[in-house]
């Protein structure tokens, strides 16, 4: 039924609950899992000149680790991984994704964020993603 599921990582702790449902999802349909990190260009934007280079490389730096952190999850858990670094708008990366790769599945955690949290964190990528995307997206309450 899977054959391709989709873990976009912040590098968040609340990512293992996600990591879970992947996992056990890819062992059930001999499925490949999917990591992709989005360097959040809305971080960097407004930044001086000359601090830009320096805090772009380490976004990188931290996507790269988190990254790395799931791909020996997923090996040791005898699953398939593939990974990707983007640069841009997490929600929107995300969605290219699944459209370029044909994602079947997409695992994501949400913080539960409401209120005054949620609008100072820019609304939850879970959310866009939900509203965007054209595949089956479970969604892991990952809370805070």
């Amino acid at each position: 039924m899977y054959d391709d599921i989709l873990l976009p990582t912040d590098g968040s702790k609340g990512t293992t609950e996600t990591v879970e449902h992947a996992v056990q999802i890819a062992r059930d349909n001999d499925a490949t899992v999917h990591v992709l990190y989005v360097v959040d260009s809305r971080r960097y934007r407004a930044a001086e000149s000359d601090t830009k280079a320096e805090i772009v490389k380490s976004l990188e730096v931290e996507g790269e680790r988190a990254i790395e952190d799931l791909e020996v999850d997923l090996e040791d858990a005898g699953v398939a991984v593939e990974s990707e670094l983007r640069d841009g708008i997490p929600h929107r990366e995300i969605v290219d994704y699944v459209e370029r790769a044909g994602i079947d599945l997409v695992t994501m955690g949400t913080h539960g964020r409401t209120g005054r949290d949620r609008v100072q964190n820019l609304g939850s990528v879970t959310d866009r993603v939900l509203e965007d995307v054209g595949a089956p997206v479970l969604v892991v309450d990952i809370g805070d």
